[in-house]
Protein backbone atom coordinates (compact mmCIF):
# COMPACT_ATOMS: atom_id res chain seq x y z
CA UNK A 1 0.00 0.00 0.00
CA UNK A 2 2.89 2.37 0.67
CA UNK A 3 4.02 1.90 -2.92
CA UNK A 4 0.68 3.37 -3.97
CA UNK A 5 1.24 6.30 -1.59
CA UNK A 6 4.57 7.02 -3.25
CA UNK A 7 3.09 6.75 -6.74
CA UNK A 8 0.27 9.18 -5.97
CA UNK A 9 2.59 11.74 -4.40
CA UNK A 10 4.90 11.55 -7.41
CA UNK A 11 1.97 12.50 -9.66
CA UNK A 12 1.58 15.75 -7.76
CA UNK A 13 5.26 16.60 -7.45
CA UNK A 14 5.30 19.69 -9.71
CA UNK A 15 2.04 20.97 -8.26
CA UNK A 16 3.30 20.64 -4.70
CA UNK A 17 6.49 22.54 -5.50
CA UNK A 18 4.45 25.31 -7.13
CA UNK A 19 2.14 25.37 -4.14
CA UNK A 20 5.05 25.70 -1.74
CA UNK A 21 6.48 28.55 -3.79
CA UNK A 22 3.15 30.34 -3.70
CA UNK A 23 3.04 30.06 0.09
CA UNK A 24 6.64 31.21 0.29
CA UNK A 25 5.88 34.32 -1.76
CA UNK A 26 2.97 35.23 0.51
CA UNK A 27 4.06 34.44 4.08
CA UNK A 28 1.79 35.40 6.95
CA UNK A 29 2.56 35.95 10.62
CA UNK A 30 1.04 34.04 13.51
CA UNK A 31 -2.76 34.36 13.75
CA UNK A 32 -2.89 36.14 10.37
CA UNK A 33 -2.68 33.06 8.12
CA UNK A 34 -5.92 33.82 6.25
CA UNK A 35 -4.59 33.54 2.71
CA UNK A 36 -2.65 30.41 3.59
CA UNK A 37 -5.79 28.76 4.97
CA UNK A 38 -7.72 29.77 1.85
CA UNK A 39 -5.07 28.28 -0.42
CA UNK A 40 -5.05 24.99 1.50
CA UNK A 41 -8.84 24.83 1.37
CA UNK A 42 -8.76 25.39 -2.39
CA UNK A 43 -6.29 22.52 -2.83
CA UNK A 44 -8.41 20.11 -0.80
CA UNK A 45 -11.80 21.14 -2.14
CA UNK A 46 -13.48 18.28 -3.98
CA UNK A 47 -10.99 15.62 -2.84
CA UNK A 48 -13.25 14.05 -0.23
CA UNK A 49 -11.86 15.86 2.78
CA UNK A 50 -14.41 17.54 5.07
CA UNK A 51 -13.06 20.97 5.94
CA UNK A 52 -13.66 22.95 9.12
CA UNK A 53 -12.15 26.38 9.69
CA UNK A 54 -11.36 27.14 13.30
CA UNK A 55 -12.06 30.58 14.80
CA UNK A 56 -9.38 33.21 14.32
CA UNK A 57 -7.18 30.99 12.12
CA UNK A 58 -6.51 27.36 11.22
CA UNK A 59 -8.12 24.53 9.30
CA UNK A 60 -9.06 20.96 10.23
CA UNK A 61 -9.77 18.35 7.55
CA UNK A 62 -11.34 14.92 8.12
CA UNK A 63 -11.41 11.85 5.91
CA UNK A 64 -13.36 8.62 6.50
CA UNK A 65 -16.43 7.74 8.50
CA UNK A 66 -15.46 4.99 10.94
CA UNK A 67 -12.52 3.39 12.68
CA UNK A 68 -9.58 4.85 14.61
CA UNK A 69 -8.42 8.39 13.93
CA UNK A 70 -4.82 9.30 13.15
CA UNK A 71 -3.95 13.01 13.04
CA UNK A 72 -1.26 14.72 10.97
CA UNK A 73 -0.21 18.29 11.71
CA UNK A 74 1.50 21.10 9.77
CA UNK A 75 2.07 24.68 10.93
CA UNK A 76 1.09 27.64 8.75
CA UNK A 77 2.83 30.73 10.07
CA UNK A 78 5.96 32.57 8.98
CA UNK A 79 8.52 34.63 10.90
CA UNK A 80 9.03 38.39 11.26
CA UNK A 81 12.36 38.38 9.40
CA UNK A 82 13.47 39.66 6.01
CA UNK A 83 13.70 37.16 3.16
CA UNK A 84 17.35 37.38 2.09
CA UNK A 85 17.14 34.76 -0.65
CA UNK A 86 17.32 35.64 -4.34
CA UNK A 87 14.78 33.08 -5.58
CA UNK A 88 12.05 34.28 -7.96
CA UNK A 89 9.56 33.10 -5.34
CA UNK A 90 11.09 35.11 -2.48
CA UNK A 91 8.69 36.79 -0.06
CA UNK A 92 6.62 39.68 -1.33
CA UNK A 93 5.65 40.66 2.23
CA UNK A 94 8.35 42.95 3.58
CA UNK A 95 9.76 41.80 6.87
CA UNK A 96 8.00 38.42 6.78
CA UNK A 97 9.52 35.15 5.56
CA UNK A 98 9.09 31.39 5.77
CA UNK A 99 12.50 31.06 7.38
CA UNK A 100 11.60 27.90 9.32
CA UNK A 101 10.20 25.80 6.50
CA UNK A 102 6.53 25.87 7.45
CA UNK A 103 5.68 26.31 3.78
CA UNK A 104 7.36 22.95 3.20
CA UNK A 105 5.39 21.42 6.07
CA UNK A 106 2.08 22.62 4.62
CA UNK A 107 2.89 21.55 1.06
CA UNK A 108 3.95 18.12 2.36
CA UNK A 109 0.69 17.69 4.25
CA UNK A 110 -1.32 18.72 1.18
CA UNK A 111 0.56 16.09 -0.81
CA UNK A 112 -0.19 13.49 1.86
CA UNK A 113 -3.85 14.55 1.71
CA UNK A 114 -4.02 13.71 -2.00
CA UNK A 115 -2.48 10.28 -1.46
CA UNK A 116 -4.74 9.44 1.46
CA UNK A 117 -7.82 10.60 -0.45
CA UNK A 118 -7.03 8.17 -3.27
CA UNK A 119 -6.54 5.32 -0.82
CA UNK A 120 -9.88 6.16 0.79
CA UNK A 121 -11.64 6.21 -2.57
CA UNK A 122 -10.26 2.74 -3.28
CA UNK A 123 -11.41 1.47 0.11
CA UNK A 124 -7.85 0.82 1.29
CA UNK A 125 -7.76 3.13 4.29
CA UNK A 126 -8.28 1.25 7.56
CA UNK A 127 -9.80 4.12 9.50
CA UNK A 128 -9.98 7.89 9.59
CA UNK A 129 -7.39 10.63 9.17
CA UNK A 130 -7.52 14.19 10.50
CA UNK A 131 -5.29 16.94 9.15
CA UNK A 132 -4.45 19.87 11.38
CA UNK A 133 -3.29 23.00 9.55
CA UNK A 134 -2.27 24.88 12.65
CA UNK A 135 -1.76 28.61 13.11
CA UNK A 136 0.74 30.40 15.32
CA UNK A 137 3.45 27.85 16.06
CA UNK A 138 6.03 30.63 16.28
CA UNK A 139 4.48 32.38 19.28
CA UNK A 140 4.09 31.20 22.85
CA UNK A 141 2.21 29.21 24.05
CA UNK A 142 1.40 28.35 20.42
CA UNK A 143 -1.60 27.66 18.23
CA UNK A 144 -1.68 23.98 19.16
CA UNK A 145 -3.63 24.85 22.30
CA UNK A 146 -6.07 26.81 20.15
CA UNK A 147 -6.83 23.81 17.95
CA UNK A 148 -7.03 21.48 20.94
CA UNK A 149 -9.56 23.80 22.59
CA UNK A 150 -11.70 23.53 19.47
CA UNK A 151 -11.77 19.74 19.50
CA UNK A 152 -8.91 18.91 17.16
CA UNK A 153 -7.87 15.89 19.25
CA UNK A 154 -11.33 14.48 19.94
CA UNK A 155 -11.26 10.77 19.11
CA UNK A 156 -7.61 10.89 17.96
CA UNK A 157 -5.54 7.82 18.86
CA UNK A 158 -2.16 8.98 17.51
CA UNK A 159 -0.68 12.13 15.99
CA UNK A 160 2.37 12.74 13.79
CA UNK A 161 4.27 15.71 12.39
CA UNK A 162 7.52 16.58 10.66
CA UNK A 163 9.93 19.48 10.88
CA UNK A 164 12.51 20.67 8.36
CA UNK A 165 16.09 19.91 9.35
CA UNK A 166 18.81 21.67 7.31
CA UNK A 167 21.47 19.47 8.91
CA UNK A 168 20.00 16.30 7.32
CA UNK A 169 20.34 15.61 3.58
CA UNK A 170 17.23 15.63 1.45
CA UNK A 171 15.81 12.15 1.00
CA UNK A 172 16.56 11.22 4.61
CA UNK A 173 14.68 11.66 7.85
CA UNK A 174 15.76 11.88 11.48
CA UNK A 175 13.96 9.92 14.19
CA UNK A 176 14.18 9.79 17.95
CA UNK A 177 12.29 8.05 20.73
CA UNK A 178 11.74 10.23 23.79
CA UNK A 179 12.34 13.99 23.90
CA UNK A 180 13.31 15.47 20.54
CA UNK A 181 12.84 19.16 21.46
CA UNK A 182 12.96 21.06 24.72
CA UNK A 183 10.63 23.17 26.79
CA UNK A 184 10.81 26.86 25.90
CA UNK A 185 9.64 29.77 28.05
CA UNK A 186 9.94 33.54 27.71
CA UNK A 187 11.22 35.81 30.44
CA UNK A 188 11.02 39.61 30.67
CA UNK A 189 12.66 41.31 33.65
CA UNK A 190 11.66 44.95 34.06
CA UNK A 191 13.70 47.10 36.43
CA UNK A 192 12.86 50.46 38.01
CA UNK A 193 14.96 52.65 40.27
CA UNK A 194 16.09 56.18 41.08
CA UNK A 195 18.20 57.33 38.17
CA UNK A 196 20.93 59.90 38.36
CA UNK A 197 24.38 60.98 37.25
CA UNK A 198 27.09 58.37 36.74
CA UNK A 199 29.38 60.46 39.00
CA UNK A 200 27.10 59.70 41.96
CA UNK A 201 26.07 56.02 41.73
CA UNK A 202 25.84 55.85 45.52
CA UNK A 203 22.90 58.26 45.40
CA UNK A 204 20.98 56.20 42.85
CA UNK A 205 19.80 52.72 42.28
CA UNK A 206 22.43 51.71 39.74
CA UNK A 207 19.96 50.08 37.40
CA UNK A 208 22.36 49.36 34.55
CA UNK A 209 24.73 47.54 36.88
CA UNK A 210 21.81 45.54 38.31
CA UNK A 211 20.68 44.67 34.80
CA UNK A 212 24.14 43.35 33.98
CA UNK A 213 24.10 41.30 37.16
CA UNK A 214 20.80 39.68 36.17
CA UNK A 215 22.04 38.68 32.74
CA UNK A 216 25.13 36.95 34.15
CA UNK A 217 23.99 35.72 37.54
CA UNK A 218 20.55 34.29 36.78
CA UNK A 219 22.02 31.54 34.56
CA UNK A 220 24.61 30.87 37.26
CA UNK A 221 21.99 30.60 40.00
CA UNK A 222 19.88 28.20 37.93
CA UNK A 223 22.92 26.00 37.32
CA UNK A 224 23.01 25.42 41.10
CA UNK A 225 19.32 25.54 42.01
CA UNK A 226 18.12 23.24 39.21
CA UNK A 227 19.25 19.68 38.45
CA UNK A 228 22.10 20.11 35.94
CA UNK A 229 20.85 17.03 34.08
CA UNK A 230 17.74 19.04 33.14
CA UNK A 231 19.83 21.26 30.88
CA UNK A 232 18.35 24.61 31.92
CA UNK A 233 19.60 27.31 29.55
CA UNK A 234 18.89 31.05 29.86
CA UNK A 235 19.85 33.14 26.83
CA UNK A 236 19.13 36.85 26.58
CA UNK A 237 18.01 38.29 23.26
CA UNK A 238 17.33 41.90 24.26
CA UNK A 239 18.78 44.31 26.81
CA UNK A 240 17.59 47.88 26.93
CA UNK A 241 18.44 50.68 29.37
CA UNK A 242 19.56 54.28 29.17
CA UNK A 243 20.18 56.82 26.44
CA UNK A 244 23.43 58.54 27.44
CA UNK A 245 26.81 57.31 28.76
CA UNK A 246 26.80 59.60 31.80
CA UNK A 247 23.22 59.00 32.95
CA UNK A 248 22.06 56.15 35.15
CA UNK A 249 18.58 55.32 33.82
CA UNK A 250 15.48 54.77 35.92
CA UNK A 251 14.10 51.94 33.77
CA UNK A 252 15.47 48.93 31.93
CA UNK A 253 14.50 45.55 30.60
CA UNK A 254 16.12 42.20 29.88
CA UNK A 255 14.24 39.74 27.68
CA UNK A 256 15.18 36.22 26.73
CA UNK A 257 14.25 32.57 26.73
CA UNK A 258 14.55 29.75 29.22
CA UNK A 259 15.01 26.33 27.61
CA UNK A 260 14.82 23.09 29.55
CA UNK A 261 15.46 19.54 28.41
CA UNK A 262 13.37 17.77 31.04
CA UNK A 263 9.63 18.14 31.64
CA UNK A 264 9.78 17.87 35.43
CA UNK A 265 12.32 20.68 35.70
CA UNK A 266 10.20 22.74 33.32
CA UNK A 267 7.27 22.56 35.72
CA UNK A 268 9.48 23.63 38.64
CA UNK A 269 11.56 26.36 37.02
CA UNK A 270 9.36 29.47 37.13
CA UNK A 271 9.27 30.05 40.91
CA UNK A 272 13.03 29.54 41.12
CA UNK A 273 13.58 32.18 38.42
CA UNK A 274 11.30 34.69 40.14
CA UNK A 275 12.99 34.23 43.51
CA UNK A 276 16.48 34.44 42.03
CA UNK A 277 15.81 37.71 40.17
CA UNK A 278 14.55 39.43 43.32
CA UNK A 279 17.56 38.20 45.30
CA UNK A 280 20.00 39.42 42.64
CA UNK A 281 18.69 43.01 42.47
CA UNK A 282 17.98 43.47 46.20
CA UNK A 283 21.45 44.90 47.13
CA UNK A 284 21.13 47.65 44.51
CA UNK A 285 17.88 49.24 45.66
CA UNK A 286 16.12 48.27 42.44
CA UNK A 287 12.55 47.11 41.95
CA UNK A 288 12.19 44.11 39.64
CA UNK A 289 9.07 42.83 37.91
CA UNK A 290 9.31 39.39 36.30
CA UNK A 291 6.97 38.44 33.48
CA UNK A 292 7.40 34.71 32.94
CA UNK A 293 5.47 33.01 30.13
CA UNK A 294 5.51 29.23 30.24
CA UNK A 295 5.67 28.56 26.53
CA UNK A 296 5.76 24.97 25.34
CA UNK A 297 6.64 21.60 26.87
CA UNK A 298 9.22 19.27 25.33
CA UNK A 299 8.11 17.16 22.38
CA UNK A 300 8.40 13.66 23.83
CA UNK A 301 8.06 11.05 21.10
CA UNK A 302 6.16 7.89 22.00
CA UNK A 303 8.15 4.72 21.37
CA UNK A 304 5.37 2.84 19.55
CA UNK A 305 4.58 5.83 17.34
CA UNK A 306 8.25 6.38 16.55
CA UNK A 307 8.49 2.72 15.53
CA UNK A 308 5.65 3.41 13.09
CA UNK A 309 7.61 6.31 11.62
CA UNK A 310 10.59 3.98 11.28
CA UNK A 311 8.48 1.34 9.52
CA UNK A 312 7.15 3.89 7.03
CA UNK A 313 10.62 5.32 6.42
CA UNK A 314 12.24 1.94 5.85
CA UNK A 315 9.64 0.94 3.28
CA UNK A 316 9.34 4.29 1.52
CA UNK A 317 12.94 5.52 1.67
CA UNK A 318 15.05 2.55 2.75
CA UNK A 319 16.79 2.03 6.12
CA UNK A 320 19.93 3.80 4.91
CA UNK A 321 17.87 7.02 4.56
CA UNK A 322 16.93 7.05 8.24
CA UNK A 323 19.15 8.50 10.94
CA UNK A 324 18.94 8.90 14.68
CA UNK A 325 18.93 12.53 15.83
CA UNK A 326 19.59 14.12 19.19
CA UNK A 327 17.42 16.32 21.36
CA UNK A 328 17.28 19.95 20.29
CA UNK A 329 17.00 22.93 22.62
CA UNK A 330 14.48 24.40 20.20
CA UNK A 331 10.86 24.69 21.31
CA UNK A 332 7.90 23.27 19.39
CA UNK A 333 4.25 23.53 20.36
CA UNK A 334 3.61 20.04 18.95
CA UNK A 335 4.47 19.08 22.52
CA UNK A 336 1.02 20.26 23.64
CA UNK A 337 -0.65 17.59 21.49
CA UNK A 338 1.54 14.91 23.03
CA UNK A 339 0.37 15.92 26.50
CA UNK A 340 -3.01 14.41 25.47
CA UNK A 341 -2.31 11.66 22.91
CA UNK A 342 0.74 9.62 21.91
CA UNK A 343 2.57 10.64 18.77
CA UNK A 344 5.90 11.36 17.15
CA UNK A 345 7.63 14.18 15.31
CA UNK A 346 10.42 13.38 12.86
CA UNK A 347 13.02 15.52 11.12
CA UNK A 348 12.74 16.04 7.36
CA UNK A 349 16.06 16.47 5.57
CA UNK A 350 16.18 19.66 3.48
CA UNK A 351 19.90 20.00 2.70
CA UNK A 352 21.14 19.41 -0.82
CA UNK A 353 23.88 16.77 -0.45
CA UNK A 354 27.21 18.55 -0.54
CA UNK A 355 25.50 21.93 -0.57
CA UNK A 356 25.36 24.79 1.88
CA UNK A 357 24.05 24.19 5.37
CA UNK A 358 21.52 26.81 6.38
CA UNK A 359 20.15 27.59 9.80
CA UNK A 360 16.51 27.87 10.83
CA UNK A 361 15.05 31.31 11.61
CA UNK A 362 17.55 33.05 9.35
CA UNK A 363 16.54 35.13 6.34
CA UNK A 364 18.79 33.19 3.98
CA UNK A 365 17.20 29.83 4.86
CA UNK A 366 16.81 27.64 1.74
CA UNK A 367 15.47 24.14 1.24
CA UNK A 368 16.00 21.51 -1.42
CA UNK A 369 12.46 21.30 -2.76
CA UNK A 370 12.71 17.55 -3.29
CA UNK A 371 12.03 17.43 0.44
CA UNK A 372 8.35 18.22 -0.21
CA UNK A 373 7.71 14.91 -1.94
CA UNK A 374 9.57 12.96 0.71
CA UNK A 375 7.64 14.74 3.43
CA UNK A 376 4.31 14.02 1.75
CA UNK A 377 5.14 10.33 1.37
CA UNK A 378 6.25 10.04 4.98
CA UNK A 379 3.17 11.75 6.42
CA UNK A 380 0.78 9.67 4.35
CA UNK A 381 2.84 6.54 4.92
CA UNK A 382 2.96 6.81 8.71
CA UNK A 383 -0.83 7.40 8.76
CA UNK A 384 -1.34 4.19 6.78
CA UNK A 385 1.00 2.25 9.10
CA UNK A 386 -0.68 3.64 12.22
CA UNK A 387 -4.20 2.87 11.00
CA UNK A 388 -3.21 -0.65 10.03
CA UNK A 389 -1.98 -1.18 13.60
CA UNK A 390 -5.44 -0.26 14.90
Amino acid sequence: MLALVAAVVDKYDDELVAFRRDLHQHPELSWAERRSVDRVAERLDGTGWRLTRTPRSGLVADLGDSGPIVALRADLDALPVDDLTTDPWRSTNEGVAHACGHDVHVASLVGAAHALAELHQQGQLAGRVRLLFQPAEEVMPGGAKHLISHGALEGVQRIFALHCDPSVDVGAIGVRTGPITSAADRIDVRLEGNGGHTSRPHLTGDLTFALAKITSELPAVLSRRMDPRAGVSVVWGMLRAGSAPNVIPDRGIASGTVRILEAGAWAACEPVVREAVLDIVRPYGITATVDYLQGVPPVVNDGVCTAMVTTAADELLGPHHRTEVGQSLGGEDFGWYLEDVPGSMFRLGTRTPGGARFDLHQGDFEVDEQAIGYGAKMLAGVAVVALAAG
